[in-house]
């Protein structure tokens, strides 16, 4: 520590602290003033401007939440009603059939030689629907499902397997004949044959659907 010579140093370093003393006390004070008036200009502009939104970054794209689409209700009871509608079991299709051994069927228009190619295999068996088991209204619209969604997948060849009847009472085909009835009824379906021996024989029919468009 230095050692002060006289009285006079003495009271000439006391001024000095004293002086450094009031700066730092104007200082702060000069401070406390700054930050109150920027305090006050704040709530003054709040109050003239009123409530404020920060703008939107231009830069960024919101894109909003794709909602689940509704399930159309009354256009699948609607779809449902034309589909029993259009396929009647009082339909009569034995005038409808070729008369030949195995009952084949084609539409107005459409050749002889059609209905050879499908009994021959000619076309390839693109899909199946199996009908074993069934009632014949769940068969009815089993049917309908598979035509239309086959045709819609652009689907030409399909399978229907519905039995030879050998369980029914008295072993009558009653589900074979009304197959027969409900694809007639179909204008998707151009012709139907029995199919081969090895594809079912007389309990399955080879169905060609019209192309899409």
């Amino acid at each position: 520590m230095v050692k002060l010579k006289s009285l006079a140093e003495l009271k000439l370093v006391r001024r000095e602290i004293e002086a450094q003393a009031r700066q730092q006390a104007e200082l702060d004070a000069e401070r406390k003033r700054a930050a109150q008036q920027a305090s006050a200009e704040k709530d003054l502009f709040i109050k003239a401007a009123g409530a404020v939104k920060p703008l939107a970054d231009k830069r960024r794209v919101l894109l909003k939440k794709e909602q689940a689409q509704p399930v159309a209700l009354q256009r699948e009871r609607d779809e449902q009603s034309a589909l029993q509608e259009s396929m009647s079991d009082e339909f009569d299709v034995s005038t409808l059939l070729d008369t030949d051994e195995h009952l084949s069927f084609r539409r107005p228009g459409i050749g002889v030689d059609v209905t050879r190619k499908l009994r021959l295999g000619q076309w390839s068996i693109q899909r199946q629907l199996d009908l074993h088991g069934l009632r014949s209204d769940e068969a009815r619209e089993a049917l309908g499902q598979f035509i239309r969604e086959a045709r819609q997948q652009g689907i030409r060849c399909v399978r229907v397997i519905h039995g030879k009847g050998l369980g029914s009472p008295g072993k009558t085909p009653v589900l074979k004949s009304r197959v027969h009835s409900w694809l007639v009824q179909k204008n998707e379906v151009l012709a139907f044959v029995q199919a081969k021996p090895a594809d079912g024989g007389a309990g399955a029919l080879v169905v060609l659907l019209a192309p899409v468009g």
